[in-house]
């Protein structure tokens, strides 16, 4: 193993050299949490695709794999058709926005005041994502070295929180690119044609196996219907995606960048499902699924393409860490924290002038946010022990709470603030009680919870005075890739919601 472990130094090695020179480019607010809005479409695409595919994805995907054999591609085909619809059809419209939280762009919609509740959800969201990836280095660590559970996600945690802290954005761009590379090379095009001709071929897979693990939709119906629903619409509304659209330099990149990314995650979908099918084959009675990848990976491969692999599962596990630390920071900096202290959050919150002229401090003051959530979210990861319940919680909120304010703001102009703070409020409350009275893992909260925030959404706004139109010109002009100034840009001034002036005209 001496040769693997190198590998995997050297990779360590390479993250946190990278979240040096991350440092020297982060000058200012806007290259520390959004890089600039600089991302061509090559490195735009790549990045995207790690953050998206993290070890759920790789080491989970592999598990479904070997649990359901082909029909368990299906939850990161889910998050495949996510990016793709979010790219196609909102990605354009959130990179011309020129914010960069979630809640800053309801805070546009809407006219200042929806952020903070909505700040307090994805805060929740982002908090547990990235607890969930942190525990995930426990099982790779202990796979590569032996180590105990604590250590372990101490280890691991501790260089995404250094090269996250040192770098933002940037850092973790530059980060995801080498992951991505690592990724594509360790598990497409080593393990993928490894386990296959290692479990003896297609046909010999065929033979050995039930017909039911070659059926499409072997894993059944309700159970994709559900991973649409959380993991296709996840994908519209969450921080830690929607601040890697921030980085696109234009909208096309944004959309055709994300549109590449999203077909490569349903080709690593497949590939993840028939590494897991080759597994069923070389190793049929395993007690955990989730156990198949690093069998297979230890058992199979020869030495240094094992350490190479074994550094693509952690390369996945740590490219969604950082992306939701670093969005969980954000939030509790920008939509929380200025909030609660009578500041505004920047982006369309109340600061005014361009990224670029912003001072030094605001980076130092996201800096130690990133830290400071980096501590907590290690500290949380080792004493939480189920993983599932917690991701499944936090994606229930997510889609329960915000998916109707969020796409009601893009796509209904009648929506109203006061329809936007219902819908949360309802549907996050929903989505708690159910889940008390069902059970976490049960289908009812996320499909209840979704149905009444859709009601209360549209019945509020409808009984409520339409939006100001001086805040959907507003929004409009953002919309459009202007800012007050006529040339769009960071941190132009959101009109407050106001009480609607008599002789201006509403929307209809």
């Amino acid at each position: 193993m001496a040769v693997d472990y190198a590998v995997i130094v050297v990779y360590l090695a390479g993250m946190l050299g990278m979240g040096w020179w991350g440092m020297r480019r982060a000058k200012s607010k806007s290259e520390f949490l959004v890089a600039g809005r600089r991302l061509g479409p090559a490195m735009y695409s790549g990045t995207m695709a790690a953050i998206v595919l993290g070890g759920a994805s790789t080491i989970g995907g592999v598990g479904l794999g070997y649990k359901h054999g082909l029909s368990g591609a299906w939850m990161v085909l889910t998050i495949g058709f996510g990016l793709l619809a979010l790219s196609v059809l909102f990605s354009a419209r959130i990179a011309r926005l020129k914010v960069h939280t979630v809640s800053e762009m309801l805070d546009l919609r809407y006219g200042g005041r929806a952020g903070l509740i909505s700040g307090l959800v994805m805060w929740a969201y982002t908090l547990m994502l990235a607890v969930t990836s942190t525990i995930a280095y426990a099982t790779i660590f202990d796979v590569l070295f032996d180590v105990n559970r604590t250590l372990s996600i101490v280890l691991g945690g501790a260089v995404v929180v250094a090269y996250s802290t040192l770098g933002g954005m940037w850092s973790i761009t530059l980060t995801d690119m080498v992951q991505f590379v690592v990724k594509t090379v360790g598990v497409l095009l080593i393990l993928l044609p490894v386990a296959v001709v290692k479990a003896g071929g297609w046909n010999e897979m065929r033979a050995e196996l039930p017909d039911e693990y070659f059926a499409p939709l072997g894993i059944g119906g309700e159970t994709i219907f559900t991973y649409v629903l959380i993991y296709t619409f996840g994908m519209l509304i969450g921080q830690d995606i929607w601040q890697r659209v921030f980085t696109a330099r234009s909208d096309k990149v944004a959309r055709w960048g994300g549109t590449a990314a999203g077909t490569y995650c349903l080709v690593y979908a497949v590939a993840g499902a028939v590494i897991g099918t080759a597994a069923k084959v070389l190793y049929p009675n395993l007690a955990n699924p989730d156990d198949a990848f690093a069998l297979i990976v230890k058992g199979e491969l020869p030495m240094g393409a094992r350490g190479l692999v074994l550094a693509a599962a952690l390369a996945a596990v740590m490219s969604t860490s950082s992306g939701a630390l670093i969005a969980c920071a954000t939030v509790a900096n920008n939509d929380i924290w200025s909030k609660l202290r009578g500041l505004g959050s920047g982006g369309g919150a109340g600061a005014a002038g361009p990224a670029a002229d912003e001072p030094h401090d605001e980076v130092k003051g996201n800096r130690v946010f990133i830290l400071a959530m980096g501590v907590a979210v290690i500290a949380i990861a080792i004493a939480l022990n189920d993983v599932v319940q917690a991701l499944t919680v936090a994606y229930n909120l997510l889609v329960g709470g915000l998916l109707v304010p969020i796409l009601g703001g893009l796509l209904w102009k009648r929506g109203t603030v006061q329809g936007a703070l219902a819908a949360v409020a309802v549907g996050g409350l929903a989505v708690i009680g159910l889940m008390a009275s069902y059970g976490i893992l049960a289908t009812e909260p996320v499909y209840y919870g979704l149905l009444s925030s859709l009601a209360a959404y549209v019945v509020v706004s409808l009984l409520t005075r339409p939006t100001d139109e001086a805040i959907l010109a507003h929004w409009r002009e953002r919309l459009a890739g202007r800012g007050a100034d006529g040339h769009g840009g960071d941190g132009e001034t959101v009109p407050a919601a106001t009480e609607a002036d008599p002789g201006a005209k509403t929307p209809v």
